[in-house]
Formats: C-alpha cells, structure tokens, sequence
C-alpha cells in the first residue's frame, strides 16, 4: 500500500502528496498540493460532494496545538472553503480536541486527522484498486492505441529497447505514456520506472498526471532538489518522478541508480541543451542491451540546435502533428481569428516600396500601430456570448499588462478573471500557494478567464478551455503551438475552441495562413464526404467583422510562407506586393 508505517519518514512535501493521493484514492475531486512558504494555512485543497475542502498538513514530530487551528480557520476565506481538515503526523494536544468541540458548537464543521485516521482511511482501499471514477482515462482513443501497441509489442520482445512518440499537443502523450506502464506492470509486477522531466513543476505535474494509472500497491515518490532521497528510499519505489539535473548531480557524485525496467523523458526536445540527459541514460543503460527500456514524448520534436532525437530515443513509433490531430477529430475544432485592426496601410509608402524588401522587424515597425485593449475587451465580450460554459485562457505580455486586461475584464463583470504569472522584469514574484490556489478556482469554474504571462506552455492539462487569446508575440513555433494546444483538448460539451490572435507580427500571420492552407489542402486530398466533417475555420478579421481584402494582400506579400516564419528579426525576406486600395 503507498501509504502505511514507513510513509511518514520521507519529506514533509511527500507526507502532503502521500495526503492528496489518499483523498483521491477515496473519492474526492479536483485534489490540488497548493502549499508553499506562507501558504496563508493551507496545503491541499480538493472537493467532494460540492464542498470545498482545506487541508493543513503538519509533519512535526510534536502535536499540532491550537494555532494550527487557528491558522486553518483564518485560511478559510482566502480559499473560499467550506471544510477545514487538520492532519498532523503527530497527533494533537488536548487542547486543539477542545478547541474543536467549540467550532462545532459555532457550525464551524472542523475535521482533526491523525496518522492512524488515515491508516484507517487507507485500510478502505483495495491494494490492487485504482482511484474511483478513472476508468474511462484507460479507455485509449484509437491513435493513442496506435502509439501503445508498439511499445507494449517491443516491451514483450526487446530487440529494440527504445521508442520515441510524436504528438501534438493536447492529444495525450502522457497518457500514452501512463497506459503503457500501467500495462507493462501486468507483465511484470514489480516494474520500476524512472520519470525525467527538466524542471520541478513539471515533475509534480508528471506524478499527478500518473496517479490515476497506479494501483494502490504502488509506491511513488519525487526526486529532486527540495525532496532528496535514500538509495533505500529510491530502492523500494515502484515509480520515481525526479529533475534530471538533480539525477544527473548524484550521477556525476559517484550514485548507482536502480536498476530501472522503464526510462521516460517528457517533453524529450529538451535532451539536446545539455549533456545531463546523456549521462544519466548512460548511468542506466537506458535503451542498451539489458538496461532500461527507453521512452521519450514530445509535441514539438524540431529543435533550433538541430539536435536529432532519433539519435537517442530511435525513429518515431507513431507522429500525429497538429493538422493531424485537427483533422481526424482527435483535436477540437478551432475558430482561429487573426486581427488585422491595427495595421496602417498609409505607412506602406512609395518611398518604402522602392527598397524592394523588409525585415520582419522593419514591417513590423513601419505597419503596425500600437495596442488596443479596449478593443479586445469589446472582442472577448463578443465571443463569450458564442461559447457555452465559456472558459479562457489570455496570454499577455507583462505582469502589467495581464493585470490591466484582468481589471478590465472584472469592471466588465461578464466573468471573473485572475492574472497569474510567476515573476515580473521588475521583480514582482506569485507565490507558488497563490498561482495552485488561482488554478484550482479555475479548474471548478470559480474564476473563467486567465491572464497569463509565460506559464501555462508546458504540462497543464485544462480541457474546458474553449477560449484562447494571444496578446503576447512569440516568435518560438514551439511555444506558440503549446499555448494553443491549451484550447485543443476535447472535453464534454465543448463543440469548438475560437483563438482570438491580436499579435501584430508577419510572421504570426504567415503561420495563420499556412496552417489555414494545411487544412484546406488535408479536406481537398481526405475527399468530399470527410471535407464536409472538418469544421476548423482561419479567418482575418477587423474591428467587428471578417478582413478577406487584407488576407488576399497578405497571400500576395508573403509569397514564401515558409521562409517567412523561420526568419530572423533582420532577414530582409519580405517583399512588397501591389498598393492596397482602401
């Protein structure tokens, strides 16, 4: 069982998620870590029966007293809770029972959890169960079986010990990745795998994303720089989620990992900056002759070092690009709205058009005027009305500017926003209980609309979202399809996805335009009968109404899409077309 006697001697962070997988192993939803350094008295919040639960975790060694209580209780109008659960390790004093006694006496419905009332509650779990209600993320959607098979079939006959997966974002490489070891452990019982992810956040996201894949007999932990580990202690886990440059530094210390019957690097494009992912796969002869068995998914496999991850993971067993994915169904269909409003035509003179060619930086400067906020407050108005059970995702700029489109949003008052970030150019940091407890409204629908800034690219699973908006230029195609992938991700009752892109950037509307042009050109080859299925629309737009002239002029200017999105800052690429007449 992953939880019992020996569970408590590791880190408080683990006695906290040891905390969580039991909640959701007994049935409770939306089970979120949210505690850090002045978490304001809260560590978990998770939800049962339409009651927001919030939990204060204590791994002392002493027993929790009265201000525990007392710090729980303040916590629940930050968290807009209903239930207040203490758990301690160690018990509490009599008078924290007392205490609890008069908040019962105030309807104040406080809940006191020691280690063996967790036993108790662990006892109620079947070792070889999975946590309720999961059964239907087992369920593979034909492509992703596609991808399993040759893993399980190569699994079954190891003369090749390694695979690589290729998917788009939104389509489900972890959960492929989940299956594929839940299925593995049929074959052997006691498998253990090694999960690398490149940066901590990843990591926890990686465990969680796993936990409705693990029986209740499997043990999982976190190896990282905040959690670090026994050799007994990564010995007897069946399944390690661990920061590759904290694996790779006991490697280079001399450490011997375990012997591993799976390796698995998420997000695998990240391999080539660094020499960690090498040593460590090295250290655990990972895809060799009688090492690891290798795995490694991606969305977005081009790198621009060029680094080849054939080289390491084997060619591609399955690769589903994001056309793919939006023309077999397997994305939600999309209404992508690229807004020309603030180009001024009057700045492309005579004078500019006799240098014969421009940098997208050049253009940019000379065609685009600046931003109009208020004009995409009056556009995201318009689509929430479109959407039911509206749910968006901003991505802005700065922290300023995320904050200015919340408070415009709020004075709306059409929905309820939050801006939510991790640090600011000025210094201004959002503390980690702050951005979980953010997302946790988010994910119940409390809060509908997030304004972002450079999170929420990589790893966030959120399927409701049905509105995207792009207020933040990128000129990284791998960032720009992670952040679209966030609305991609089918979910009950969602019908489409509409992206709103006010990026004022050429090459932002050379990849509209060749992304519209894959579409089109996957209907016309797919045939008419699958042409009349595919619902996916890329369209121009001005101030309040579709913008087929300036789309036309584009076409003709950007005459090498290709080249134009690949272009450095200073390329002189561009080349003028005929004056648009107005």
């Amino acid at each position: 069982m992953f939880i019992d006697e020996s569970s408590v001697s590791g880190t408080w962070q683990s006695f906290e998620r040891l905390v969580c997988r039991l909640l959701l192993y007994r049935g409770y939803q939306g089970v979120r870590v949210v505690g850090s350094s002045g978490d304001k008295g809260a560590d978990v919040l998770a939800h049962l029966q339409g009651k927001r639960y919030l939990v204060q975790v204590k791994h002392w060694k002493r027993p929790a007293g009265t201000q525990v209580v007392k710090e729980t209780i303040r916590a629940l109008g930050y968290y807009d809770a209903d239930i207040p659960v203490v758990v301690s390790r160690s018990g509490f004093d009599g008078p924290a029972s007392a205490q609890q006694q008069e908040l019962w006496m105030r309807q104040i419905p406080l809940q006191l959890w020691d280690f063996p009332h967790l036993l108790n509650m662990a006892k109620r779990v079947e070792a070889e169960s999975y946590p309720p209600g999961v059964e239907q993320m087992h369920q593979l959607r034909p492509y992703q079986q596609r991808a399993v098979s040759p893993l399980l079939d190569m699994w079954d006959n190891p003369a090749e010990k390694r695979g690589l997966i290729v998917m788009a974002t939104g389509l489900g490489k972890t959960r492929v990745m989940a299956e594929f070891v839940r299925q593995s452990a049929f074959r052997r019982p006691k498998l253990q795998l090694l999960a690398l992810a490149h940066t901590n956040e990843l990591v926890y996201q990686l465990e969680r994303a796993f936990l409705p894949f693990l029986r209740a007999s499997q043990k999982s932990l976190v190896w990282n720089g905040y959690e670090p580990q026994t050799t007994a202690s990564l010995d007897n886990a069946d399944c390690i989620f661990a920061c590759v440059n904290t694996v790779n530094h006991f490697v280079e210390q001399g450490g011997e990992l375990p012997e591993f019957d799976i390796v698995f690097v998420d997000e695998c494009h990240h391999v080539g900056e660094t020499g960690m992912y090498a040593n460590i796969l090295e250290a655990a002869n990972a895809g060799g002759s009688g090492g690891a068995f290798l795995t490694g998914v991606t969305a977005t496999p081009w790198r621009p070092d060029e680094y080849d991850l054939a080289k390491m993971f084997g060619s591609p067993l399955i690769s589903i690009d994001l056309v793919a994915g939006l023309r077999n169904g397997s994305l939600s269909n999309i209404d992508y709205r690229m807004y020309t409003t603030n180009f001024d035509w009057r700045k492309v003179g005579a004078a500019d058009r006799k240098r014969g060619k421009l940098s997208p930086q050049g253009i940019n400067r000379t065609l685009f005027i600046s931003e109009w906020d208020d004009g995409v407050i009056d556009e995201i108005q318009k689509v929430w009305d479109e959407q039911p059970s509206p749910r968006a995702i901003i991505f802005c700029g700065s922290v300023q500017h995320a904050k200015m489109i919340r408070d415009k949003l709020n004075a709306r008052q059409f929905c309820r926003a939050e801006a939510i970030f991790s640090a600011s150019k000025k210094g201004e940091r959002m503390a980690m209980y702050e951005r979980n407890r953010i997302m946790s409204d988010f994910q119940i629908g409390r809060i509908q609309a997030l304004c972002c800034v450079d999170i929420l690219n990589e790893g966030i699973d959120v399927p409701d979202v049905n509105i995207v908006v792009f207020q933040r230029v990128t000129h990284s195609r791998r960032i720009f399809i992670q952040q679209l992938g966030r609305g991609l991700r089918l979910a009950p009752g969602k019908e489409k996805v509409i992206v709103l892109d006010f990026v004022s950037d050429v090459r932002r509307f050379a990849a509209g335009l060749s992304l519209k042009d894959s579409l089109l050109a996957a209907a016309e080859t797919s045939g008419q009968e699958t042409r009349l299925k595919i619902h996916h629309k890329i369209s121009f737009h001005q101030y309040g109404a579709e913008d087929d002239k300036t789309e036309h002029f584009l076409r003709e200017w950007l005459q090498d899409i290709a080249e134009v999105e690949d272009a450095d800052e200073d390329a002189a690429i561009l080349r003028y077309p005929p004056p648009l007449q107005e």
